[in-house]
């Protein structure tokens, strides 16, 4: 489990400071938890699993112009977990991860730099649509009858309902609602589609 964004640490295995949100909180009731780096987190379960060859860089963060010209900042961030390895692109704004998320999926086995290089495409063609614009009068509106996003926590709700990530813009429930109403009497498909899938 992540720890919390709001804090700087240490990662207790290799000293190197990290935001909360770049460490993994591990333990059990056996051991005690310690908060680690995602490499040393990666390196402890490769020797655990005993691969030998597994490909742990430290990726270098990036920033990507959307459609619209605005800049977005993302920090990559390698995960080991068994059977598979996941490249998570995580937007930061303000100092915490805000707006988008992208993950992609391989083996432990694969050259991480090509899969993060493939994470990057998808990025790019992800930030060169857009889906929603805002009008002046009654603020954000759906463009062309097809919209993607991310469904996320929603702090000020407690969870009864989701935030909804369109465009890096955080959207309540409520104004997504109200963007829908304007297509009263139509249908609709709902398609849920897992992070690392591509929509």
């Amino acid at each position: 489990m992540n720890s919390p964004a709001d804090r700087s640490l240490l990662c207790d295995a290799c000293g190197t400071p990290i935001a909360g949100y770049e460490a993994i909180h591990y333990g059990s009731e056996h051991q005690p938890y310690r908060d680690l780096c995602y490499p040393c987190f990666n390196a402890m379960v490769a020797e655990k699993f005993g691969l030998i060859n597994f490909d742990n860089p430290r990726l270098a963060p990036l920033d990507l112009t959307d459609a619209r010209g605005k800049s977005h900042h993302f920090i990559l961030q390698v995960h080991l977990f068994m059977p598979g390895v996941a490249v998570d692109a995580v937007e930061i704004r303000e100092g915490e991860p805000k707006g988008y998320r992208f993950q992609i999926i391989g083996d432990p086995e694969d050259d991480i730099l090509a899969l993060s290089g493939r994470l990057v495409e998808r990025l790019r063609r992800a930030l060169a649509m857009t889906h929603i614009e805002k009008d002046k009068q009654f603020g954000w509106r759906i463009k062309d009858q097809v919209v993607r996003g991310q469904i996320t926590w929603d702090e000020n709700m407690d969870g009864r309902t989701p935030l909804a990530v369109i465009d890096g813009h955080e959207i309540p429930w409520e104004e997504v609602g109200r963007m829908l109403m304007s297509f009263e009497g139509f249908q609709f498909k709902l398609e849920i589609k897992d992070r690392s899938e591509e929509l």
